[in-house]
């Protein structure tokens, strides 16, 4: 192990995020896991984007890897990385479902945060 490893923020998948995750193809799978390990550091992601009508400090990882897929987290806490959904995108926009569940996951990791 090398010495950056203690630096890392653990990660906490909210809802069905990892099971979503780890369906991703294996390079798609792969790449998403070298992008959380730098969120986890605190650097950015290659190819990121904010995403402000999740809330505040969600981001989206971008994936472009045997197709597009993408990655929403939070990492704005100290205590840990969140990862609040995973999916795989068909479409330019990202379809309302994915916003309407990620929101949804942020509202309920922002309540458990509170308790």
């Amino acid at each position: 192990m090398s010495g950056n490893t203690e630096k890392l923020r653990p990660v906490v998948f909210t809802g069905s995020s990892l099971n979503d995750l780890r369906a991703f193809p294996r390079p798609a799978r792969r790449e998403a896991g070298f992008q959380i390990t730098n969120v986890q550091s605190g650097t950015n992601p290659d190819d990121w984007k904010p995403m402000r009508n999740i809330g505040p400090g969600a981001m989206e990882i971008r994936i472009h890897e045997g197709g597009e897929f993408r990655v929403v987290y939070v990492a704005k806490f100290e205590e840990a990385v969140y990862v609040l959904h995973a999916f795989q995108k068909k479409t330019q926009k990202t379809r309302n479902r994915d916003i309407a569940l990620a929101r949804k996951r942020y509202r309920e990791m922002s309540e458990a945060r509170r308790k």
